[in-house]
């Protein structure tokens, strides 16, 4: 997937060197927008063996809104393993505090949930009333109702829950647009670890893209990412460099299995075809 490359290529060649809250400085570039046609395959890396069951294993805990991690190291899935709900534990750096992070099962209000439980203070005399909006699901009808709205957008940024989520999302919204043919998936990132976190945001959106065109029996076509601080880890350079001397292969593709409605969808209805990669790379997470 030459256009995932081509991040890779430029951030070695613009990028400066950033602090970073994590204490381990990055290479650095501001805003670059990725795009993929669906046409051409499942955005699956192949410069790097990548598990998509892990990736859809997420995405359905996020279309189900779910915030306890266990949920997904059940299903082994461990991305979130060290992140945890900053109001039961305060982050920080220190081996202790880590260690007891990975200990706290809640995750807080992050992603899905905002997805599917929008708090939102009803404008009453006292602002007292608390109700909840579920955008995946008014985007869903939308979608299926009207599919030229050029209003399905969900977002999961918060900023008076901020505070409350493991981290503060780095995928923050995304939209869906359709010509009541095709449907086109444009997702919002504002920081993007390339090297580790960027080939499973690709790959999630991706699939969220084949549930959506599935479900409203579209056709899926473009994906488009919009990144904002797009970035590699010092720790990370030596192993990019290695990962671009690798040839791409073809890319797989992927079949939605059975005729569930969207929020029914387990990560195991997944049939990934074709995919051949080069083996797998081991890339350092900064938390």
């Amino acid at each position: 997937m030459r256009s995932y490359l081509k991040i890779l290529e430029k951030i070695l060649d613009e990028g400066t060197i950033k602090e970073t809250r994590t204490g381990i400085n990055a290479l650095s570039i501001t805003g670059y927008m990725f795009e993929h046609c669906m046409f051409d395959g499942f955005p699956l890396l192949t410069t790097k063996k990548m598990g998509l069951r892990s990736v859809a294993a997420e995405l359905e805990f996020f279309i189900k809104g779910l915030q306890d991690k266990r949920w997904l190291q059940e299903r082994g899935c461990h991305i979130w393993d060290d992140w945890c709900n900053p109001e039961l534990l305060p982050y920080n750096t220190d081996d202790r505090t880590k260690e007891m992070m990975k200990a706290e099962n809640d995750l807080g209000r992050i992603y899905g949930v905002q997805w599917r439980d929008w708090s939102n203070w009803e404008s009453h005399s006292h602002k007292s009333d608390l109700d909840s909006i579920d955008q995946l699901e008014q985007l869903v009808a939308t979608l299926k109702k009207n599919p030229l709205d050029r209003r399905m957008l969900v977002s999961a940024w918060k900023p008076d829950e901020l505070d409350k989520m493991a981290l503060p999302p780095c995928h923050y919204a995304f939209q869906v647009l359709s010509d009541g043919k095709y449907i086109d998936l444009l997702w919002n990132q504002r920081s993007c670890d390339v090297p580790l976190g960027i080939p499973y945001n690709i790959a999630s959106y991706a699939l969220l893209l084949l549930l959506l065109a599935k479900e409203s029996k579209l056709i899926p076509r473009k994906l488009i990412g919009f990144l904002a601080d797009v970035h590699i880890y010092v720790n990370q350079i030596d192993t990019v460099k290695a990962q671009l001397k690798r040839s791409p292969y073809p890319l797989p593709t992927v079949n939605i299995l059975g005729d569930k409605f969207i929020f029914d969808w387990e990560y195991t209805d997944v049939q990934l075809n074709g995919y051949v990669s080069h083996d797998k790379l081991e890339y350092p997470l900064a938390v």
